[in-house]
Order: C-alpha cells, then sequence, then structure tokens
C-alpha cells in the first residue's frame, strides 16, 4: 500500500515585484495552512517522506505544517522539480519515489495537484485551494505502478471556516 498526501502551498502575496518562484505567504496564507494543519493530524501516517518545491510560497507551507505537526525541519526534502504546474511531471517525480517509502507527503503547486488528483482518484475535485490537502492511498507495492487509487481526505480551508 502506498499512501500519498498532497498539499498545495498557501496564499501566496502578489504585493512584492519578484520572481513567481520568490513569491511570499499572504497572511490569509500563513492563517489558512495554520488552520489546516492543525487539523489533519488523524490523517498523518506515521513515518513519512516529506517533499517540498523549492519555491517560497511551497516552502514556507511545508514549515508551518511541520512545526505544527513537530515534523524535523531537516526531514524536509526540498526539490527544484517540483516547481511545476505540469501534473504529467508531478506524476513522473511521485512514481520516481524510493519503494522504501510508503507515505509520501508533497508540498507543491496547481494546476499539477488537482489534474493529478483527478487522474488518480476516485472523486472529481474542480479545484484544490491553496492550502487543500488531499490524501490518496493506492494498493500497490511499487510507486512506479500507482494507478487510479482512492482518495482518503479532502480538507480545504473552507471546511473549518464559519463564513
Amino acid at each position: 500500500m502506498k499512501n500519498l498526501i498532497l498539499i498545495r502551498h498557501a496564499k501566496s502575496s502578489w504585493d512584492a515585484p519578484v520572481q513567481d518562484k520568490d513569491r511570499v505567504l499572504a497572511q490569509r496564507g500563513v492563517r489558512d495552512a495554520h488552520l489546516v494543519a492543525k487539523n489533519i493530524s488523524n490523517f498523518i501516517p506515521k513515518a513519512n517522506l516529506i517533499w517540498s518545491s523549492t519555491a517560497k510560497r511551497a516552502s514556507e507551507t511545508a514549515v508551518i505544517f511541520a512545526q505544527i505537526q513537530m515534523w524535523p525541519l531537516e526531514s524536509i526534502v526540498f526539490k527544484d522539480e517540483l516547481y511545476t504546474f505540469d501534473s504529467a511531471k508531478l506524476e513522473k517525480i511521485i512514481k520516481s519515489c524510493d519503494n522504501s517509502y510508503e507515505n509520501v507527503i508533497l508540498f507543491g503547486h496547481n494546476e499539477a495537484i488537482t489534474e493529478f488528483v483527478n487522474k488518480f482518484g476516485d472523486v472529481f475535485i474542480d479545484n484544490v485551494p491553496t492550502a487543500g490537502f488531499v490524501s490518496l492511498s493506492f494498493d500497490v507495492d511499487s510507486w512506479s505502478t500507482i494507478r487510479k487509487g482512492k482518495i482518503n481526505k479532502v480538507l480545504f480551508p473552507r471546511d473549518l471556516k464559519d463564513d
């Protein structure tokens, strides 16, 4: 069994004139990341491989989740190739994962995440929003052979807000 958790980076700021990869989280993004991270403990497997895009907004989101979940910051593997919006590239990266890992948590970007979830999940999701959390499981022994899996949990910031 292989378990994959995809987390889209939280809302980023467009205030500063920086390269896309260097955009930081907006205040709303920081709040939403904290909100979701505080509500996923029951859905996180104990031993994990944690990957994050090197984009500032994704890495900041990964650090917030790590702090709240008490994962060692050194356990996050920052990968340049995860700075992608292409679901085919994301799929290739996931399928290349070492099979010794049963559980992978990945912080990345849309459209790649939404398209991946809709290709491999059993429930259609129109859009995985910023700070969105989707947990999938695959009844296989090898990451390279993942096919249609099961979505076990979907949690979006709007699900946790009163307004």
